[in-house]
């Protein structure tokens, strides 16, 4: 029960409900916030799927979703401890250092990789996205008709939404696009299989965006940029905090038919990554290696979720056996 008296939705269920934030985990954490990072720069990638792919996504969404008018008494109430706790602050501090830094570094690499070795970049990124696909299927519980029409809804969704032209939208150049842009494009980074990237790409907004950032990163950043920048982060917070209380209740309330959606808007957005069919396009664009691309980052995705989880059971086992050490003391 919260401040208000009202009763909350009970916390979701995660891979791995240990403090991710321990000692010798920070470094983890910290890496897979890079990962994220680096998905939300690339069109066609989400950084939701890194968080499903590694075990800690309905953390990430709860922690968001509790920036509401509970946490702000807490703050203005000087309980800094308990609002600390109720954030996940440490989870969320160290894992948004990670994004940032993976935004920035990749700002400047991407439109190198993208431009010079854009079908090599796609054929890793569809091997990851589709064993992502695999993992978030399989963790739904049972398949009804509901579940499986779901899926297929959600796969035409995202199939058709990325098929649009990029830069299909002229944008105005106003800041209250941008404002709005934001918003949307954070709602689809958080989401698997749906990229903000490729949005802001359709709205015309991903190379001046990605251009600032670069800009910001080499230090050559002016007021006007910052300001934009700025405007632009807004925009992303706002989207950010009211998607996330929504997705939260869904996660929590109808966990499978969601998982459903997700899954299928992952496979739908296959589309935009798919390597193969597209002629040559220079060094390493060989349909032998991005079959062997696709193939192998698909495996890595499989072995990861795989030595995570043994890890995760291991944690909790070694837990259980110090509590029970610790009950007979």
């Amino acid at each position: 029960m919260n401040l208000t008296g009202r009763q909350e939705p009970e916390p979701l269920r995660s891979g791995n409900h240990q403090d991710a934030c321990r000692r010798g985990s920070v470094v983890g954490l910290f890496v897979s916030g890079v990962l994220m990072g680096i998905a939300d720069t690339i069109p066609g990638v989400s950084g939701g799927t890194v968080a499903m792919v590694l075990g800690f996504y309905d953390r990430l969404v709860t922690a968001i979703s509790r920036c509401d008018a509970t946490l702000l008494r807490l703050v203005v109430g000087g309980r800094w401890r308990e609002a600390s706790d109720r954030l996940d602050l440490r989870f969320l501090l160290t894992l948004g250092l990670g994004i940032g830094s993976g935004i920035l570094v990749l700002a400047t690499l991407m439109q190198g990789l993208l431009r010079e070795y854009p079908l090599p970049v796609n054929a890793v990124f569809f091997g990851l996205v589709a064993g992502s696909c695999l993992l978030v299927g399989r963790g739904i519980g049972g398949w009804t008709k509901l579940r499986a029409a779901l899926v297929v809804a959600a796969f035409i969704v995202a199939f058709v939404l990325l098929g649009f032209p990029e830069g299909s939208i002229e944008p105005s150049g106003g800041r209250l696009e941008l404002f709005v842009s934001g918003a949307i494009a954070i709602c689809a980074m958080i989401l698997p299989g749906v990229s903000g990237a490729f949005l802001l790409k359709v709205m015309g907004q991903y190379e001046g965006i990605i251009h600032l950032l670069a800009e910001l990163a080499a230090g050559r950043a002016t007021f006007e940029s910052l300001v934009t920048l700025a405007v632009f982060a807004c925009g992303c917070l706002a989207g950010l905090i009211g998607f996330s209380k929504l997705l939260r209740r869904l996660l929590g309330s109808h966990r499978e038919s969601t998982l459903a959606v997700l899954t299928g808007a992952m496979c739908g957005s296959l589309r935009v990554l798919w390597p193969l069919g597209e002629g040559d396009s220079g060094a390493g664009s060989s349909t032998g290696l991005l079959v062997v691309l696709m193939i192998v980052s698909f495996a890595g995705v499989v072995m990861f979720e795989r030595v995570t989880r043994r890890g995760v059971m291991r944690e909790s086992s070694e837990d259980r056996e110090q509590q029970q050490s610790a009950g007979s003391d």
